[in-house]
């Protein structure tokens, strides 16, 4: 598993959680950008990135699609 090149930032409060659970899963980052654009969210790698590493705002629309990817409840995203 690759470490974070840079600390996290403080623009959202689920980056941190995603990048956990999607690293529980096995998903690559690449696979999970497209599973997310699959289902409507036009994101990139650099933003997506930024999302997990919480440098962005998080928008709803995200929120909704990844927690429906990882099969988790909205609120679990935020614990």
């Amino acid at each position: 598993m690759k470490l974070r090149k840079q600390e996290y930032g403080n623009c959202n409060m689920v980056g941190k959680n995603i990048e956990r659970l999607r690293k529980q899963k096995g998903i690559k980052q690449k696979d999970f950008i497209s599973k997310m654009q699959i289902l409507g969210c036009d994101i990139n790698p650099t933003s997506y990135s930024k999302l997990e590493g919480q440098i962005r705002i998080a928008s709803d629309k995200e929120i909704y699609v990844i927690a429906k990817i990882l099969n988790v409840k909205i609120d679990e995203l935020f614990s």
